[in-house]
């Protein structure tokens, strides 16, 4: 039974290979009779890349690239742990009217400038 199967694996595996290379002599001679017009699609990628000009872009000396930090939503958070100490962060974000992912890297950052703690799922201020 099993030299059965091996040799119908083989024998499929034979026949494979056979179809494949009918499908490359086949699209090798539809490309020649088409003359390399492609299908609609993705395009080619160009031969040689052309360069891309780029401009300068706007900006304002001593100003660093990307988002400011200027911390305005972890000092307002700040003040809620303030004036409700045992807050949780799914409640800032609600008093916020923000999502509250933006605030679980918020409050690690406060915690380890020493401005708050965390006491269970609540968040207090430090000292």
């Amino acid at each position: 039974m099993a030299g059965f199967v091996d040799s119908t694996v083989k024998d499929i595996d034979d026949r494979l290979r056979e179809l494949k290379e009918e499908v490359a002599r086949l699209e090798a001679a539809r490309t020649a009779l088409v003359g390399g017009r492609r299908r609609p699609g993705r395009p080619r990628a160009a031969a040689t890349p052309q360069p891309t000009r780029r401009r300068a872009a706007a900006r304002r000396p001593g100003r660093p690239r990307g988002r400011s930090r200027s911390g305005t939503r972890a000092n307002q958070a700040l003040e809620l742990v303030r004036s409700t100490p045992g807050i949780t962060i799914p409640q800032i974000a609600e008093k916020m009217g923000i999502e509250p992912n933006y605030l679980y890297r918020v409050m690690p950052r406060l915690a380890s400038d020493g401005q708050v703690r965390r006491d269970g799922q609540g968040w207090h201020p430090a000292g």
